[in-house]
């Protein structure tokens, strides 16, 4: 008798290559309809709908509505996390895509892991918050030290303004970087400030974070880097 979860099931919702493309295209955090999931993933609107059926069923994805408009959304950040770590194992074992696009330093510099900063700024950040104190990282548990509740008031975040769920904060595993990112609701509102801020900009349909210019510099001074 077999104990425990069973892996397989997962692992084939996600073997497909439509609908891994469909579920990578969520990682942007957006809320997508079957039609703009269809074109990610190369395939009829008819199909598309088959597949998204399945990811449903399985709990990888839920529907929202929006009047008479029907989108799709991953279904949580345990998903994304899930999603991220497979993409490194991949990198790390050269099941890499025959054609990248142009856009690719950019997606490995800056980008979307759901709802937080990853790619290198992902990555410097978390090792500057932790070499200063600012996060005690143990295994994948991570807390938010008093150092890094002044660090965040340097933001105008109150430590009443930050999420109440637990944990805060955690270690997510950079799929380009191979390294930990920070992750979780802690991640989530810093990315929202950094945005906020006009630190940086979401570019329209990709996961990519574009920081201008003053605002990376603006970044680095925040981390200390």
């Amino acid at each position: 008798m077999k104990l425990g979860p069973d892996i397989a099931v997962v692992a084939a919702l996600i073997g497909d290559p439509a609908r891994a493309n469909m579920l990578v295209a969520l990682l942007s955090g957006q809320a997508l309809t079957a039609g703009e999931l269809a074109a990610e993933a190369g395939v009829s609107l008819q199909t598309a709908s088959h597949h998204l059926g399945k990811l449903e069923a399985g709990g990888l994805v839920v529907p929202r509505k929006q009047g008479r408009h029907r989108y799709v959304s991953l279904a949580g950040p345990e998903v994304a996390k899930a999603l991220e770590g497979l993409m490194g194992l991949a990198a790390a074992t050269g099941a890499r895509r025959v054609r990248t696009g142009p856009k690719e330093p950019a997606l490995r510099h800056a980008r979307v892991c759901y709802d937080h900063l990853a790619g290198e700024l992902g990555v410097l950040m978390f090792d500057r918050l932790e070499a200063q104190g600012a996060i005690a990282v143990e295994g994948e548990r991570v807390d938010l030290t008093d150092e890094g509740a002044q660090r965040l008031a340097r933001l105008g975040l109150a430590p009443d303004s930050l999420p109440r769920a637990r944990p805060l904060c955690r270690t997510c595993l950079d799929w380009s970087e191979r390294r930990s990112h920070l992750g979780g609701p802690l991640a989530k509102t810093l990315m929202g400030r950094f945005l906020e801020l006009g630190w940086a900009d979401r570019e329209a349909g990709t996961r990519i974070v574009r920081f201008r210019p003053t605002g990376l510099g603006e970044f680095q001074a925040w981390l200390g880097a």
